[in-house]
């Protein structure tokens, strides 16, 4: 009797195992898929951002959409527009930037501002037009800056050129490579 149970539990044992072998099939996209990371996203509407330092407003930022990607280097990413004020140490703007696209990549503290970027310095009226604009916390004066075309309206012309730097507040700017005529006044030259 013995010898009996033993071949059933060894012949049950064995059909039970032939049953998890024929049923355990796994496709190869699939293991796969589970091994790959997945990129985490948060997604906040109507945004509003308010940027302090020391105590003091620095800027406040208006989105639409604002998408936090948790990648292998993160960033936060604005995908349908961006408006920000920048304020002066009274409090009052000094500057207003408009762009259709902006990345913020927080491990280099670099934001991308693309699509119909434009600047206007309210105090000189001076008013930045380009297509892809940079900036970089770490390049204090000149904190945005690009390669790309430029135009720069003043109250008197319109400068193009290609490259540009600019202070924060758009007081300051130069244009690496302009291009076109500029209208110097007379009393600027030197005698």
């Amino acid at each position: 009797m013995t010898q009996s149970i033993f071949k059933n539990i060894f012949t049950t044992a064995l059909m039970i195992s032939c049953i998890f072998l024929c049923a355990c099939e796994n496709d190869v996209e699939k293991v796969k898929n589970l091994s790959l990371k997945k990129t985490g996203i948060e997604e906040a509407r109507m945004v509003t951002l308010n940027y302090t330092l020391g105590g003091k407003k620095k800027a406040i930022l208006n989105a639409p959409l604002m998408l936090n990607v948790q990648d292998i280097v993160p960033y936060v990413e604005f995908p349908e527009k961006i408006h920000a004020d920048f304020y002066n140490e009274n409090g009052k703007i000094e500057s207003i930037l408009n762009a259709h696209y902006a990345r913020y990549e927080q491990y280099k503290k670099i934001v991308n501002l693309r699509d119909s970027v434009v600047i206007i310095n309210i105090e000189k009226g001076d008013t930045l037009i380009c297509d892809e604009l940079y900036w970089d916390r770490n390049r204090t004066g000149s904190e945005f800056y690009t390669d790309r075309p430029v135009k720069i309206r003043t109250k008197t012309e319109t400068i193009n050129g290609t490259g540009m730097e600019a202070s924060q507040d758009f007081k300051n700017w130069h244009i690496l490579n302009s291009v076109g005529t500029i209208s110097v006044p007379a009393s600027s030259f030197p005698n």
